[in-house]
């Protein structure tokens, strides 16, 4: 690490340093969950031996810190505001370095319930290092920088994964909970170390959830990036119950379909690896609203032509192509963000971002599996297109009736 943060025996400049540290923390806190996560009904049947209600259990759990996460981050943005990110980094960074320590520990399933409430509650690493990074880098840089941080949550996607389901394979599901922990403190021993937060407004009093919640209200910018965030995320998580069962029914076996589920499932994270960072900088040459519609209308498009191809193979390169434009819409997202807010209430505007992300995350599988008991799969491709379609156009709409002005106190607090 010390190698990386020093170019030519001199330090480089601070906010790269940060971008570097926290890029390498957003991945390890984003593997830690993602080796968990999918492994929770495996975990249930072959450790805590659960076998009656077992799919409301398996909803219980993903559900549960969803909306304890959705509830809770306004109050974790506004201490953020108040005390800085990098605090908040450290104190979620220690939170779930418990939570999943306990987790390997859990002999009930009504206590690995309640850890998955508290894993919500106590969450919001990620979004507060992205908050960190908006605010200490450069504005000419921003749009990079921000792109770089979401291939660092995409690649921790797709490891995530295969080091859960290697560690579960080899030692079993406790030792994979447990490997969790220990990576998720190394990612906050990295930022209690070698991030500084240079560029931070403090606020005097700390305000109440509903005051930050009135304070985003009279922000029409910051609305209209809050609401095109929920419907972005409630547009792409329709298909998720459906993709698994469409890999099936391409295949023609539901033999090893987790695998080649799995397999594709990846590849919109590898494109937004790719991809990402070519967003960033064409979003800082040209805007992030522009970037934000053409990654709309690639990822709409892009979902409805993979309901036509009845090959896997054909499929498979379909979503990559998707996922090469789509990986374009959350950092623009949370570019727009920064330009619209002031550096004091940056920390609350990402965690009110962070609820409208999670909130859209909750209702999107719920009808999409609704929708899939009425209709064919490829069916919910379409509606899932069509969504995202007209998400974009409701940002085409209010940008024009009320454009995203470039704050002066944003373009001080970022100006380097």
């Amino acid at each position: 690490m010390g190698a990386m943060i020093a170019v030519g025996g001199a330090a480089m400049d601070n906010w790269r340093r940060n971008l570097i540290v926290l890029w390498i923390g957003a991945l390890l806190t984003s593997a830690s969950f993602s080796m968990v996560i999918p492994f929770l009904p495996l975990f249930l049947v072959e450790d805590l031996h659960v076998h009656q209600w077992l799919n409301l259990w398996s909803g219980a759990l993903f559900s549960s810190a969803f909306i304890t996460g959705a509830l809770i981050s306004p109050y974790w943005g506004s201490l953020a505001d108040q005390y800085g990110r990098k605090p908040m980094i450290i104190r979620s960074g220690l939170c779930l370095f418990a939570v999943y320590l306990l987790t390997a520990f859990v002999t009930a399933p009504y206590q690995l319930l309640l850890l998955r409430m508290l894993q919500g509650l106590l969450s919001g690493y990620i979004p507060s290092a992205i908050a960190l990074v908006g605010t200490n880098t450069p504005e000419r840089h921003v749009g990079q920088a921000l792109a770089w941080m979401s291939t660092a949550t995409a690649t921790g996607n797709i490891l995530g994964p295969l080091i859960g389901g290697a560690a579960a394979t080899a030692f079993g599901h406790r030792v994979a909970f447990a490997s969790a922990s220990v990576i998720v403190l190394v990612a906050t021993v990295i930022v209690w170390i070698w991030v500084k937060e240079e560029r931070w407004a403090r606020t005097g009093k700390r305000s109440s959830v509903f005051a930050d919640i009135r304070e985003a209200a009279a922000n029409p910018a910051l609305m209209r990036v809050l609401a095109l965030t929920a419907l972005t995320a409630f547009s792409i998580m329709t298909i998720e119950p459906v993709l698994p069962l469409y890999i099936a029914q391409i295949r023609g076996t539901v033999r090893d379909a987790s695998l080649a589920a799995g397999i594709v499932f990846s590849l919109a994270g590898i494109a937004s690896v790719v991809f990402a960072p070519r967003w960033g900088r064409q979003a800082d040459r040209v805007g992030f609203q522009r970037v934000l519609w053409i990654g709309l209308i690639g990822g709409g498009l892009g979902n409805i032509a993979q309901m036509i191809f009845p090959n896997l193979w054909a499929f498979a390169a379909t979503r990559f192509i998707y996922g090469a434009f789509f990986c374009a819409v959350f950092p623009a997202l949370n570019g727009l963000i920064v330009r619209s807010t002031g550096a004091e209430f940056r920390g609350r505007a990402f965690s009110l971002n962070q609820s409208a992300n999670q909130i859209g995350t909750l209702f999107g599988p719920l009808v999409g599996g609704a929708l899939a008991t009425v209709m064919p799969a490829r069916g919910v491709f379409v509606v899932t297109g069509v969504l995202l379609l007209c998400t974009a156009g409701v940002s085409w709409w209010t940008s024009q009736r009320r454009p995203v002005a470039e704050n002066a106190q944003v373009g001080a607090s970022l100006r380097g």
